[in-house]
């Protein structure tokens, strides 16, 4: 049985328990992050952490955690459940309030929670080995404060649901001007003439620490030119190639948008090389 963390104790997963007045079960008032872990070694966790706090203060948690705090809380949970291949789910609550009140309570404790579950081993950067996504396309609804890694995620679960029932891996979103934003649970791209090219970050987009530490790299080493700018949706439909990104997955490649392939429906070249980049340096941050 996994062994999970819940304010100050660690415990089997059975046995955590929280209040049903606890704000992140009533009003979804909570930030969490994801960092995977291989063979015992986080990718990202710095900024993830960073990201985890700037999201609390952007709503108001006051935990006031160091990053010291959160990796004795990691680390202990990958030495309890193994060192194989873990996510870590890390959730902070606003806490239990004595009564549901949409105003934000000034005296209660945060609540935080944490648990690792199995992922699959770390991609590499070999056509062969790698599964091609296929993905729909969605009117972007959810709300307009997507830079906050909230736990309220109805509705980028309705988007995913909706590629979902469709048969495909992921939904590709775009907003009122017809512009990619991202995806339902990953950061997007394109890729044109060579050229490694992703929407802007703003209140439309999740600042994915797996687009950062992807882009950084492709930066660093220079032969492939990235780009952060507008992309319109006749844009994603002409692409070379089209990619998908987040801290479990990395880099994915799609074959197929909206049932139309992409590059012939094979694996492109640029993401072979930005695969290969990222796998030697990911363990950087």
């Amino acid at each position: 049985m996994s062994i999970v963390y819940l304010n100050g104790s660690y415990l089997p997963m059975a046995e955590a328990k929280i209040s049903p007045m606890d704000r992140g079960f009533l009003f979804g008032d909570g930030i969490y992050e994801v960092v995977p872990s291989y063979g015992g070694e986080m990718v990202g966790f710095l900024p993830h952490i960073d990201r985890m706090n700037n999201g609390m203060a952007d709503i108001g948690i006051k935990l006031g955690w160091s990053h010291d705090q959160w990796k004795s809380v990691c680390d202990t949970l990958i030495e309890k459940n193994g060192t194989g291949n873990l996510g870590l789910y890390l959730h902070v609550s606003r806490g239990a309030d004595t009564k549901r009140f949409h105003a934000c309570p000034e005296d209660i404790e945060p609540t935080v929670f944490a648990f690792t579950y199995d992922i699959p081993p770390a991609p590499v950067a070999d056509k062969s080995k790698v599964m091609g996504y296929k993905v729909a396309i969605d009117h972007d609804l959810r709300w307009k404060r997507c830079h906050i890694k909230s736990t309220a995620l109805l509705g980028n679960v309705l988007h995913f649901q909706h590629g979902y029932e469709q048969g495909t891996n992921e939904t590709l979103l775009y907003n009122d001007k017809n512009e990619l934003t991202e995806a339902s649970a990953c950061n997007a791209y394109i890729v044109k003439d060579g050229v490694v090219i992703t929407p802007p970050l703003d209140n439309q987009i999740l600042a994915g620490i797996t687009r950062h530490i992807l882009l950084d790299l492709l930066r660093k080493e220079g032969s492939i030119p990235v780009e952060e700018r507008v992309v319109t949706m006749e844009e994603v439909f002409d692409a070379d190639e089209v990619w998908v990104t987040s801290s479990s997955k990395e880099v994915v490649p799609v074959i197929e948008v909206d049932g139309k392939p992409i590059n012939h429906g094979k694996i492109g070249d640029v993401w072979l090389a930005a695969q290969t980049i990222y796998s030697a340096g990911k363990l950087n941050y």
